[in-house]
Formats: C-alpha cells, structure tokens, sequence
C-alpha cells in the first residue's frame, strides 16, 4: 500500500511476554517480512504498522513491542491504552516463559480494555526436538481463558501472517458486529479515513537503540 492510501480502521495491537521469546521478531516479520537473527533486547518504545485488506476495507494495524522493559517490570498503563488487540507470546523451548502467561494476562485485564482480543501465541517451532510446552496444555488454557491461540516460528515465517490476521479479523468482527458499543475499541476503530501527517512514513517507528 503506498503511504498515501486512505484507510477505514486503526487497530493497536500490542505485544506482551517474556524477554527473548521472539516479539520482535514476529513485528517484523509480519511488517517487513524480516527476521534478525542478533535480536538483541530493544530498549524504549517501538512499534510498526502494516495496512491490510479485510473484506473490502482498508484496516491499518499498529502494532507496539514491549521494547525490553518487560525485564524490569517497567510497561505502563500507556503502553495497553488505546489496544484492541494482543498477542502474548511464549517460548515453547522455555517452560517457564510459559508458567508466566496468567501473570500476563492478569496485568493486561488490569490496564486494557475488557473487550480486547487476546491470542495465546507459541513461538519456535522450529525447534520442536527442544519443545517444553505441549501444544495441548496452551490451547487448553487459552480455551479455558477465551483465548485464540497458535503456535508460529518467526525464523520460518509460519503461522505469522495467520496469526496477526486473525486476531484484526476477529477484532473487526467485534467492532462491525456492534458487540462494543463504548471503550477503547469504538474510540480507536475510525469508521472513516483519517488524513495522515505529512511525511509520516508506513514503516517502522522506532525511538529506541539497540544495546
């Protein structure tokens, strides 16, 4: 889409889990189709947009990255405002940055809009022979929970694309449906195209540095 192109809806979408799961990597999968195999820990605030088509309309998808201050506990409440949307992603080699997904999601109800669309993501399948968490257990707590869930591979770009889909489609389900008729989620889906800022690009936003 050419940076000009006008579009009918915003979703922010936010990233959330523990360090070195691989967020990054699958924001910039999804957004640039690249993957860093030095993705060392990014510090401050990131996050890159990607517009898509979805049944007829033009939907622009924000989506922020903890930027490495899940390390020391330190996202805000304005991280979560204003999303409608998040991906809390897991290692499936890392048990334990799967025991902390209740903690996650606890912490995301507590600051996000109540009617946010959640998926439980897996990521590193690529590394299956190193699986600590069976893909059964997740998908029983991200049912048990209301979650969508999947399990991807940003190395191998699989299950990326579906993934992010999935969680707009069902975001722009909700929001066309009229399920929410106040919060966070009416008051960032633009029901009409909003003029962009003059040389404000469609790639990444970066105000971070890489240590």
């Amino acid at each position: 889409m050419g940076s000009d192109e006008a579009y009918n809806f915003v979703f922010k979408v936010v990233l959330i889990g523990e360090s070195g799961v691989g967020k990054s990597n699958l924001l910039s999968r999804f957004t640039k189709n690249e993957f860093n195999h030095d993705s060392r820990t990014t510090i401050g605030v990131e996050f890159s947009t990607r517009t898509i088509q979805l049944k007829g309309l033009v939907i622009k998808a924000q989506i922020w990255d903890t930027a490495g201050l899940e390390r020391y506990r330190a996202i805000t409440s304005a991280y979560y405002r204003g999303a409608v949307g998040a991906l809390l992603v897991y290692d499936i080699t890392k048990h334990l940055t799967y025991e902390s997904v209740e903690r996650w999601l606890k912490e995301l109800y507590d600051h996000a809009d109540p009617n946010i669309i959640v998926m439980l993501v897996g990521n590193k399948t690529d590394l299956g022979s190193e699986r600590s968490v069976p893909t059964e257990d997740a998908k029983d707590f991200a049912e048990k929970n209301g979650l969508l869930f999947l399990e991807t591979s940003a190395l191998e770009s699989t299950n990326v694309e579906t993934a992010f889909q999935n969680v707009l489609g069902e975001i722009h389900r909700k929001v066309s449906s009229k399920e929410v008729t106040r919060g966070s989620i009416s008051a960032v889906s633009l029901s009409s195209p909003v003029p962009r800022a003059a040389g404000d690009p469609e790639e990444t936003k970066p105000c971070c540095r890489n240590l």
